[in-house]
């Protein structure tokens, strides 16, 4: 088992990458053959924020989405960087809705991962390495977030690349992102 992160890892995701619910992302078999996906709390800003302490991180949320952080394995370790794996067009599904944050006390919500059904992921965001808080506190740090920003939280255990034997996306595979009190992000895989 490997040792926990002492700081909260963070990269960036291009915004061409964002798509809805129901709508399909390119394999990119030309770029990866190890396409994977992550299900994961996204953090909908709603409040300018730079130095954020933990207190008044609940003053700057406007609400709660589901991510799916389609990564090309490949790619993320050959550029030794995360960028260039989690930035493909069209690899991050969101949505289907935003719950506001007056709405939903996200501490403890279940997060599931199907992969043509079958149950991949299954975890809690209570069982985070970092909490929500923690999280936009040390990103504002010297930071500015912005109205409109998201901020995905880490994925549980269950990814693709880590199964015995490894499971990659391929064109055809439907995934179904689940996280309790949201609703359900399904997207296809699809040629190109």
């Amino acid at each position: 088992m490997s040792e926990a992160p002492q700081h909260p890892v963070f990269f960036t995701k291009a915004p061409q990458c964002v798509i809805g619910d129901g709508e399909g992302f390119p394999a990119h078999a030309a770029h990866s053959a190890w396409l994977d996906y992550e299900v994961e709390l996204a953090v909908v800003m709603g409040k300018s924020g730079v130095n954020i302490a933990k207190m008044d991180v609940q003053d700057h949320i406007f609400g709660y989405t589901i991510a799916n952080d389609v990564t090309a394995r490949e790619l993320q370790k050959s550029h030794k960087q995360w960028f260039k794996g989690k930035s493909l067009d069209r690899t991050c599904p969101m949505g289907p809705c935003i719950v506001p944050a007056t709405h939903l006390d996200a501490s403890d919500l279940s997060l599931k991962a199907f992969v043509n059904g079958e149950l991949r992921q299954d975890s809690r965001t209570s069982k985070m390495v970092f909490d929500i808080p923690t999280i936009v506190e040390s990103l504002s740090a010297g930071f500015t977030l912005l109205p409109g920003d998201c901020i995905l939280t880490g994925t549980p255990d269950g990814v693709g690349f880590a199964m015995k034997p490894p499971q990659v996306l391929k064109a055809g595979d439907e995934m179904t992102m689940e996280i309790e009190h949201i609703g359900r992000l399904t997207n296809t895989v699809t040629e190109g």
